[in-house]
């Protein structure tokens, strides 16, 4: 049984002004499982406004700065990070303006930086290079995907088969708490392809959407990211290391406009490759195969590293509309062109890039991964460092 917090700690403040934030913005509190009567009261208490909220939390920032609370270096120190961002993604919700690039490297501890189209070039000659066929390179990467598409009705045989490997190996590797569990289900008309719903007790929800075919070059990637050893694992051993074990509970909420964010999903991203390593596609063929889905092991592989510097241009998309002023026609050219994608994907991809919630959240992904990757250095133990501690990303940077 955790110990009440006093009105006046500032774990309690964080935890009280985020929820109260959240009433403002749809998707902004994305999981909360701390005091059931603290999220209760703010619910039925009346919408404190916006400008108030900045204030709650400008004050926050400042009494965490004066040592306020009994916090050690390591936890003041995130607790800061996050009740920062949050100031900065309340003061956006309240009217105020702050620069686009001010804006990512408040919330998410990362400055973003454009990338120059040789870099675009170069990983459009690797995937030239290996993929099938003859023709214009945009056209045949779609095509080639297309040849990977996962019929709907084959979708959560492969999404569950994949969930139980992957399952038994985060076990084995990294530790799982005992009961906990994941449901998974097919959704439609949401801005992103996969969505981890953490609701507590060791349980989550993820949802797959459906908009667009799912290929099966990407749903070992998308298994691992929201659930083993991605962020249901995150979320599980958190709850238990640092919640129920430490008291810790600042982690019992995790909110969007944070920095919390960049590490997660920097670490969803690496999950795949943390747990079967870099060269992972002939043990997803062998998965996959028998389930009557096509996966071409070795043009997979070739693809997906010259793909994944071409990802990076969602980044590119976002610093152009929302730091450069230019129209999103612009950005979804830039997606078409450089980013190989339909018109059809590029403008779902700007679907997520111009929602409220989550435009400049992009950076969590473009810049996540890297720190990530960097500070695990392929060890399994400091990936697993990165699902148990709290770290803010200029701790990733240093190390």
């Amino acid at each position: 049984m955790l110990a009440p917090l006093a009105a006046h700690d500032p774990v309690h403040r964080y935890l009280e002004v985020g929820l109260r934030v959240g009433r403002h913005l749809d998707g902004l509190v994305d999981a909360y499982y701390g005091p059931a009567e603290l999220e209760q009261r703010v619910a039925d208490e009346p919408k404190r406004e916006l400008p108030a909220l900045v204030a709650d939390l400008r004050s926050l920032v400042a009494d965490l700065d004066a040592g306020d609370g009994d916090l050690d270096p390591v936890r003041r120190r995130w607790l800061r990070a996050q009740a920062a961002g949050l100031h900065t993604a309340a003061r956006k919700l309240a009217g105020e303006e702050v620069a686009f690039l001010d804006e990512v490297e408040s919330c998410y501890g990362v400055r973003p930086e454009w990338v120059d189209h040789e870099v675009y070039e170069a990983a459009h000659r690797r995937l030239d290079a290996v993929l099938p066929g003859s023709g214009p390179l945009a056209e045949r990467y779609d095509a080639w995907r297309t040849t990977h598409h996962i019929p709907v009705d084959k979708l959560l045989d492969a999404v569950h088969t994949l969930a139980e490997a992957f399952r038994e190996r985060t076990a084995q590797a990294f530790g799982l708490p005992e009961g906990e569990h994941v449901e998974f289900e097919l959704v439609s008309d949401e801005p992103w392809s996969g969505f981890n719903y953490y609701e507590g007790g060791l349980r989550s929800r993820v949802a797959i959407n459906t908009d667009l075919p799912v290929p099966s070059t990407v749903i070992g990637h998308l298994v691992a990211h929201e659930a083993y050893p991605g962020h249901h694992t995150e979320h599980c051993r958190k709850e238990v290391g640092l919640v129920r074990q430490r008291g810790h509970l600042e982690e019992s909420i995790f909110l969007v406009g944070t920095p919390q964010c960049l590490l997660a999903e920097g670490l969803a991203d690496l999950a795949i490759e943390a747990l079967l390593g870099p060269h992972h596609e002939p043990l997803l063929a062998e998965i996959l195969h028998p389930l009557g889905i096509r996966y071409d092991t070795e043009v997979v592989a070739a693809v997906g590293a010259a793909a994944e510097a071409v990802g990076s241009v969602r980044g590119n998309a976002a610093l152009l509309v929302h730091d450069r002023g230019r129209p999103v026609e612009e950005a979804v050219a830039e997606l078409e062109r450089w980013g190989l994608q339909s018109h059809e994907r590029a403008t779902k991809a700007m679907a997520f890039l111009t929602h409220p919630t989550w435009r400049a959240y992009i950076f969590c992904y473009v810049a996540g991964l890297p720190l990530c990757r960097g500070f695990a250095g392929g060890d399994p133990a400091r990936f697993e460092r990165l699902l148990t501690e709290q770290f803010v990303p200029a701790d990733l940077a240093a190390a």
